[in-house]
């Protein structure tokens, strides 16, 4: 039974010393250490500690081979023993930095998130290998490959386009929708890329009644005959996202209804996933990726994308239009020579019958400048020509002067109302400028109006962001000859210069922020309009012949003067403050406390980094003193006898070798985990 017994401490006391093994070595190596591993080290001291202790003793004469009885001093006997363990613990932690070496480890996730990755991961995979599926059907492979397939096929960059369009069609909603966003980045997309992506078409089938009926009480959260007096159930359109019904609310207002596809966000969620990663990998292995900054420009689009699946944000947007159509109204009761604008409105939403998934709004009455040929054709010359002028003035404003415009302005989105008047509707997405930008835009388009092209091409720096190894000469003599070629055509036939400007930026690889990219592509796509209005329209002659009244705008006596007035409060401000800084700063130079702080290692972040790195060098050179020492002090073989086989010095370096020896084992474990993380998140793989 007592030899049971001891057989059972023996084991809780291997059990317990192998965990302090464990905790000592996490704490010496200054960093995290796998648990296993760090428990089995801590056997094996606990093991082969004593017996390699007692054998020590024997060697050096301070321990009896027979009966492990101390031959010298009590003290000297005791310091052997526990410094030979010591040096058993300090091998046990050079093979866990060994092991560190060849399997670092790694932070355990948890559980629930280890099933969730895998789920996803293979729902990924599944996706990725449906997309390249459809791509090899399309004959679209080359996309990934590098190359086309079938060469034969696809000879032409107008061929390669086509399969392309092809692909994206038949990859789904969330394909096709970045797509359309695409169609409008001539700074980014080359022709005939550009003119295919603008055929895509977002349709679908319709879901059966039921099914929409269930998802419009789940969003409403009461029945249907609570807020509508009738919903059509043959639905008005329908896309891939949403469908459209025609329904009259309680009151008889004449409503549509436009409900989100129940599966529409998830697919669009896990497709968003797919694509980040996807221009993650391309930014990061292929310079065309790094130029374009596609992990930026694919994080917009999805944003985007995810916006508009969100109808609070729609009718937040609307209510933003409506706010500037009616300051232009306002600013409109005094108008000035060329000033004229179009009668637009934008549909009414309610609140109280919509949500994040479905939204309610006035019926506007009409139909899209895309199918309003035959109307048209109806009015005079002059009729169509106010039209398109008003529409050209109004959104000149918006985007100049309050900076909120429709950044999706195609002909299917403005309507030709029953009484002549346009509307506008699917306001998933605005455009947002600031005044700083406004302002420099509005110099850049008055530049333009004078075929400035030195001072066009100083507007265009001051609002794009230009890589260190562009040419400016060069991008400067473009931006000339463009101005130059765009005054001289008839017509603005061959491009307007909004579009022409796209393609000089676009060949220079410089980079246009998100904010002028939509402001840009408003213009592009109001020049479709006006055309649909009246062919022949010049907006370039007649936009930058409004920029100097619009600018004149911006800069009223009434701006300026509050402008000038929050500067001098500004500065005023900060006059209030000089004589106190002042004060301190003579104050410091009369006690001699005067400091100066690097502005790079200002933050704490900074300051701690930089000590951390001279604390670590600073212990490499100590603990490498040390070993030094130790090897000398050992060499040596001279000092005072502690037992037969033993001396003062070589006790004394194998303690100071001991300390030395766990610090460079410290410094090499730090190095290894700095090498580990790399460049930091930045190196990650991301797929």
């Amino acid at each position: 039974m007592s030899t049971v017994l001891a057989d059972v401490v023996i084991v809780l006391v291997g059990i317990v010393s192998a965990v302090l093994v464990g905790l000592v070595s996490r704490r010496v190596l200054g960093g995290p250490v796998g648990w296993p591993r760090s428990i089995v080290v801590g056997i094996l001291v606990f093991v082969s500690g004593l017996p390699f202790a007692f054998w020590v003793g024997e060697r050096t004469g301070t321990v009896s081979g027979d009966n492990h009885t101390f031959q010298t001093s009590n003290t000297v006997g005791i310091i052997v023993l526990v410094l030979s363990v010591a040096w058993i613990f300090a091998l046990g932690v050079a093979v866990l930095v060994g092991l560190e070496a060849l399997v670092p480890t790694r932070p355990k996730a948890n559980p629930i998130d280890v099933v969730r990755g895998a789920l996803a991961q293979r729902r990924r995979t599944r996706r990725y290998l449906q997309i390249l599926e459809i791509a090899s059907r399309h004959g679209a492979g080359f996309i990934f490959s590098g190359r086309a397939r079938r060469s034969s096929d696809l000879s032409t960059a107008q061929q390669r386009a086509n399969a392309v369009i092809s692909t994206i069609n038949a990859s789904g909603v969330t394909f096709v929708k970045i797509g359309q966003v695409l169609s409008t980045r001539r700074d980014l997309i080359p022709e005939p890329y550009l003119s295919a992506l603008a055929s895509l078409q977002s349709s679908a089938t319709t879901l059966p009644w039921p099914e929409i009926r269930t998802a419009i009480e789940s969003e409403l959260g009461r029945p249907i005959d609570a807020v509508f007096e009738h919903i059509d159930p043959t639905p008005l359109a329908a896309a891939s996202v949403a469908q459209v019904h025609r329904a009259t609310l309680l009151d008889g207002t004449k409503v549509v209804v436009k409900v989100q596809r129940p599966t529409a966000r998830a697919q669009v969620e896990a497709d968003v996933d797919i694509i980040l990663r996807l221009a993650r990998r391309a930014e990061q292995q292929t310079q065309q990726g790094r130029d374009l900054r596609a992990e930026s420009v694919a994080r917009g689009f999805t944003t985007t994308l995810l916006d508009e699946l969100d109808y609070t944000i729609e009718y937040n947007n609307t209510e933003m239009i409506r706010s500037t159509l009616r300051r232009i109204a306002e600013a409109g009761s005094r108008p000035q020579p060329g000033s004229q604008t179009a009668p637009l409105s934008v549909p009414v939403v309610y609140p109280d019958a919509s949500s994040r998934r479905m939204i309610t709004m006035d019926l506007v009455d009409g139909t899209p400048l895309s199918r309003s040929s035959d109307r048209l054709a109806l009015l005079n010359a002059d009729e169509r020509n106010t039209l398109a002028t008003g529409l050209m003035n109004t959104v000149l404003e918006q985007i100049l002067v309050y900076g909120v415009f429709h950044a999706d302005l195609h002909p299917g989105n403005v309507i030709l109302r029953e009484d002549g008047s346009l509307g506008l509707i699917d306001f998933g997405a605005i455009g947002i400028i600031e005044r700083s930008q406004r302002e420099r835009l509005a110099t850049l388009l008055l530049a333009a109006s004078n075929e400035d092209d030195i001072a066009a091409t100083d507007a265009l720096l001051l609002i794009v962001d230009v890589p260190p190894e562009t040419d400016i000469d060069s991008f400067r003599h473009d931006i000339g000859i463009m101005l130059t070629t765009v005054r001289h055509r008839n017509g603005g036939a061959g491009g307007s210069i909004f579009t022409l400007m796209l393609d000089v930026i676009r060949q220079h690889h410089i980079a246009l922020p998100s904010t002028l990219a939509s402001a840009f592509r408003s213009f592009a796509t109001l020049e479709g309009c006006l055309h649909v209005l009246v062919p022949d329209f010049d907006m370039m002659g007649a936009a930058l012949d409004r920029v100097p009244q619009l600018l004149l705008r911006m800069l009223s006596l009434k701006r300026l003067a509050a402008s000038a007035q929050a500067e001098a409060s500004n500065s005023a401000a900060i006059l209030r403050t000089l004589p106190r800084r002042a004060d301190a700063l003579l104050t410091q130079l009369e006690k001699g406390t005067l400091g100066v702080r690097v502005r790079q290692f200002a933050a704490s972040d900074d300051r701690g980094f930089i000590n951390g790195i001279v604390g670590e060098i600073v212990g490499a050179f100590v603990s490498i003193a040390a070993v030094v020492v130790a090897i000398v002090l050992i060499v040596s073989g001279t000092g005072p006898l502690l037992a037969p086989n033993l001396d003062l010095f070589d006790l004394l370096g194998a303690v100071i070798g001991f300390f030395g020896f766990l610090g460079v084992m410290r410094v090499v474990r730090n190095a290894l985990v700095r090498r580990g993380r790399g460049g930091g998140p930045t190196s990650r793989s991301g797929t």
